[in-house]
């Protein structure tokens, strides 16, 4: 079968097949990249500073469409009521996230017995790489900008120890500063007092946390024609597999046919005539009377 795929029109063939093969994959795979497609961003920028009080109400679900909005708030921190949360990564060192309660202005306030008269929210104000290099947050009204992101789930079965969190989960702390909170809590990017910026220090680092990148989507039916690509490759050098393997039996056949034929064509040789038969007959019987 070699033979016959040396052929020159098959080798022809099997070039072209190729090049349809080549065609296909890449045809499959842009497809394939069609197949995951970004969510449309939404029409608001999230990079635009908006009021927390307008963005986010205390009390309620934490609607994704708010998730990494810039937002800005006007308060005061408590001393007493910050925690480390350990585990935290910047420039993949570990450390601490520096977690305070934020007194928020003109928040709207919860019912209910455990309710506290003021509502507040956590704030990550800075990352350090020691829990000893954690001060306390700056006292008087601050105008706070930060980015809003939801509440961290908290880590089941896990002591962290006074002083410390085991996420930024607003279910976690409010337990434990017996307060009303926001369900989120803001990753802070300044913190202004009098019109001046108040500085993290020397050993407190900012997180600058950027927004996650937009979800992506699954578009099943570019999947399945990028998958139909890859199968129509396979199918083309199949098809000249086949073709090959015909022309191959076809000779076969006539082989068989021609060795056939010879062989019926074939005279057998005459058979040598013994000279004694044709000159002495036999000589005819008397009949005796």
């Amino acid at each position: 079968m070699l033979k016959t795929a040396l052929k020159p029109r098959w080798i022809a063939g099997l070039v072209f097949a190729l090049l349809l093969s080549g065609v296909f994959v890449l045809l499959s795979q842009w497809q394939l990249s069609r197949s995951a497609q970004h969510e449309p961003p939404a029409p608001s920028s999230i990079e635009e500073v908006k009021p927390l009080v307008d963005v986010l109400k205390p009390g309620q679900f934490f609607p994704g469409s708010v998730s990494d909005q810039m937002v800005t708030a006007t308060g005061s921190y408590d001393p007493g009521k910050q925690v480390l949360v350990e585990g935290r990564l910047y420039n993949n060192q570990k450390g601490f996230w520096i977690v305070s309660a934020f007194a928020v202005n003109n928040a709207p306030t919860l019912n209910g017995v455990a309710a506290s008269p003021q509502t507040w929210i956590p704030v990550a104000r800075g990352w350090v790489a020691d829990a000893a290099q954690a001060g306390p947050p700056p006292s008087g009204i601050i105008t706070l900008t930060g980015r809003l992101i939801p509440s961290e789930a908290p880590v089941p079965n896990v002591d962290a120890g006074p002083g410390r969190a085991s996420a930024v989960s607003a279910a976690e702390l409010i337990n434990m500063w017996e307060v009303s909170s926001y369900p989120g809590f803001v990753a802070a990017t300044s913190e202004v007092f009098g019109g001046v910026t108040i500085p993290l220090g020397d050993d407190v680092k900012a997180l600058n946390i950027p927004p996650q990148p937009p979800a992506e989507q699954v578009n099943w039916l570019n999947l399945f024609y990028a998958v139909e690509w890859v199968v129509f490759a396979g199918f083309s050098i199949f098809i000249w597999w086949r073709l090959v393997k015909d022309d191959y039996r076809r000779d076969l056949e006539e082989d068989d046919d021609e060795d056939e034929y010879g062989e019926d064509d074939q005279v057998e040789p005459a058979k040598p005539v013994d000279a004694t038969e044709t000159t002495n007959p036999e000589p005819e019987q008397k009949v005796q009377q």
